[in-house]
């Protein structure tokens, strides 16, 4: 064993410090940062590339989102089981980093469309090699990042003695600190890389980059650790307490099961069938953490609201207006949010709320503040339900299978009577109706006095019907129009040509192609902001200027008298009307609730744990977490629920009703000192030992049967070893 000190004892190597701190925790800080930075920054973008890139619906992509981070925090149990009992921390952290980066960097590599877009059309001919690329991906990912979550931070405690508590203490809110500043980052980050353009035959929103990044700081985290290797103090594997934990219970399970006949006397609690092979104090200190366990159960609820922030709530967004003026905020950078408003809220929380609280005199127990962080969770739900309801009154109806939908421009150069089945109206020159018309079958269309079609749209459908003279005649031409609310905050534009010759139109590198008379360009789809449509024919070329905001479709009409400033736009989508800025009281309940219950969960849980049984506790309290991410994708496939809003009301609904069924637990908890507890254990040790001593004695004098002989060693491994040393 290398034991690095800074020069206390002569037997002990001398090792180089900074500021009294080992230079190994600085390689060991940067490998945090590193790898946070990689799995936040690939995680507030993943439901989108699984909506927009895989092509999967909002609630299969959240179901996916949410199994993948429950796999997160199930892997720390078996990285913490790996590491204490066979491998140590060292070789976990470094063989499962490797698994961590070779699946960030599959991932990335899944994201590249041009692997498969051999028509070079911009869309990947074999989604199916996708999918797996990165199924593999996230399945290593989830394996790396949880099992050395619980290794780093204690193998960063190990490299340091027992006279450093100070620098010790010191390195774990430095450690803390490089976690958020990691998250924060890349929640900032990788989001503007995913909004860039790259490809090689087409440009399309670049995953490859925003998932490549992080890849690439996992890599270096790796190696910035191994570089660190020789300054490590590496302690050997000694047995992982939730093993023990674990057999300490299973014992008591079957030997009470053994003993479930009435002529054997009960006794005061089930874990006491443990003592015929445990140690008391082992069983002591089990039953605290099995009632600090119990009230564990209903948490999963809160952090199934909680991790929808990475997916329904980023979705909610895609449907708002992210433009703040002189900053674009994309619907994955709302996360950020979060990370933000805890740096703000946790000091205002300890050093003003709290003290307050308490100079008034009221017992703000900490079961209780995870009980108003239950509620204040549940409030943010139903914030985000007012929030999806004003969205829905702004998104588009499209038709259903059994109704189609038309909407009607006036290519004229002076108004037009129209009569579409029941529907009458007067079109202005170069001017369409508002809204778009329902039918459910074939209809008769009247263009002014004299031209009557009999006309069918088609079920499912949008159509734009255009209306031209052709000779003495009028005539209807029909095209067919976007059925989907454009993604990813673009718009679709399209330019209809009344112009007497073909034009030629092109926004920045995108080219709508050549537009003959009378006919319709195809949809192009065009970033929010400030668009130049460059209008040109052989002889001229006028610039045509629009603001677009997010998610909306317009129709831009060139009419035949065409001079600059007679360019007509119609809506055939509008755009997003709803702020993000609205998000915000949603985000501000929720992280106030995190502040609330996450912080003081983890107080409490090693207030009322055993000094040697806080890791048990820590893979608990991260079970909790997984758990709640299961409830979501349970919910999602099995709610038949059509509107979002009512899904946030049902989850609401779910955490105080879970909220209360907690507070009704917390009412009859008992606080508990660990210290005081082990301690009395300490006192009456020796008692103890002396009164085991003259049992074994006994059952040695009076039992020569062979299969007693091997229960009586068996179950007493543990005190033969504490008779040696009286």
């Amino acid at each position: 064993m290398h034991t690095h000190t800074c020069g206390c004892d002569n037997d002990e190597e001398k090792v180089a410090t900074v500021c009294g701190y080992p230079i190994s925790i600085f390689f060991i800080v940067v490998n945090e940062f590193c790898e946070r930075f990689s799995y936040y920054g690939m995680r507030a973008v993943l439901v989108l590339y699984f909506k927009y890139f895989l092509r999967w619906d909002d609630d299969f992509a959240t179901t996916i989102y949410h199994t993948f981070v429950a796999l997160c925090y199930l892997t720390p149990i078996l990285g913490a089981i790996v590491a204490d009992s066979w491998l140590g921390k060292f070789k976990t952290i470094v063989y499962l980093s490797i698994v961590y980066a070779v699946g960030q960097v599959i991932l990335a590599v899944s994201a590249i469309h041009d692997i498969t877009d051999a028509n070079k059309d911009g869309t990947p001919d074999n989604m199916s090699f996708h999918i797996a690329l990165s199924m593999v991906g996230l399945i290593l990912i989830a394996l790396g990042t949880g099992g050395i979550k619980p290794c780093v931070a204690a193998f960063g405690g190990d490299q340091f003695q027992d006279h450093q508590e100070k620098q010790r203490s010191t390195f774990f809110s430095i450690f803390y600190l490089s976690i958020n500043a990691g998250s924060l980052l890349s929640t900032v980050i990788t989001p503007i890389l995913r909004g860039q353009e790259c490809g090689i035959h087409t440009k399309q929103k670049c995953y490859p980059l925003a998932f490549g990044v992080p890849a690439a700081l996992m890599v270096v985290a790796l190696i910035v650790f191994i570089v660190g290797s020789r300054m490590y103090n590496k302690t050997a594997p000694q047995g992982n307490i939730m093993v023990k934990v674990c057999k300490c219970i299973g014992f008591a399970v079957k030997n009470r099961f053994k003993h479930r006949a009435p002529q054997y006397p009960k006794r005061d609690h089930w874990m006491d069938w443990a003592e015929e092979k445990y140690d008391k104090l082992l069983i002591a200190q089990v039953k605290m953490v099995l009632k600090v366990l119990f009230l564990y159960i209903p948490l999963p609820m809160f952090w199934a609201l909680f991790d929808q922030q990475g997916s329904r709530w980023t979705l909610q967004a895609t449907t708002m207006d992210g433009d703040f003026g002189l900053l674009v905020i994309q619907p994955d950078q709302m996360q950020t949010v979060n990370p933000i408003l805890i740096l703000i809220l946790v000091p205002i929380v300890d050093s003003v709320l709290y003290p307050l609280i308490s100079k008034c005199k009221l017992n703000f127990t900490p079961l209780r503040r995870m009980t108003v962080g239950m509620f204040l969770a549940a409030l943010a739900f139903v914030a985000a339900a007012l929030v999806q309801i004003q969205i829905d009154k702004t998104l588009p109806t499209f038709p259903s299978s059994t109704v189609g939908q038309a909407k009607f421009i006036n290519m004229l150069n002076n108004p037009l009577p129209i009569k579409a089945g029941s529907n009458g109206f007067t079109l202005n020159a170069f001017k369409a109706n508002e809204d778009y018309l329902t039918f459910d079958k074939p209809f008769e269309l009247q263009l002014g006095v004299r031209d009557t079609y009999h006309t069918t749209i088609q079920n499912g459908t949008r159509n734009t019907i255009v209306i031209i003279q052709n000779g003495p005649h009028l005539e209807p031409k029909a095209f067919s129009d976007i059925t989907a609310k454009p993604e990813q905050g673009a718009n679709a534009m399209r330019f209809l040509n009344g112009f007497a010759s073909a034009l030629n139109v092109t926004v920045g590198n995108q080219d709508f192609g050549l537009i003959v008379t009378n006919n319709m360009s195809d949809y192009v789809a065009v970033p929010q902001g400030d668009a130049q449509f460059k209008i040109r024919n052989n002889a001229q070329e006028c610039v045509y200027s629009q603001k677009l905001g997010f998610g909306s479709s317009f129709t831009i009409i060139i009419p035949s008298t065409f001079a600059f400033g007679s360019i007509q736009s119609v809506v055939d989508i509008r755009p997003n009307t709803i702020h993000m800025a609205w998000m915000i009281p949603q985000y501000f309940l929720i992280t106030a609730g995190e502040v609330v219950f996450s912080v003081t969960g983890l107080e409490f849980s090693y207030s009322q744990a055993p000094s040697n049984m806080k890791s048990v506790l820590q893979a608990g309290w991260l079970l909790t977490v997984a758990v709640g991410n299961i409830i979501v994708l349970i919910v999602a496939e099995a709610a038949t629920l059509s509107d979002q809003w009512a899904e946030y009301i049902l989850f609401a609904s779910l955490l105080v009703l879970v909220c209360i069924i907690f507070a009704v637990m917390a009412y009859f908890y008992t606080y508990i000192d660990p210290t005081k507890v082990e301690a009395q254990f300490a006192q009456n040790k020796p008692e103890e030992k002396k009164r085991k001593s003259l049992e074994m004695a006994c059952k040695d004098s009076f039992k020569h049967d062979k299969e007693d002989r091997r229960s009586s060693d068996s179950s007493s491994d543990e005190e033969e070893a504490k008779q040696t040393k009286i």
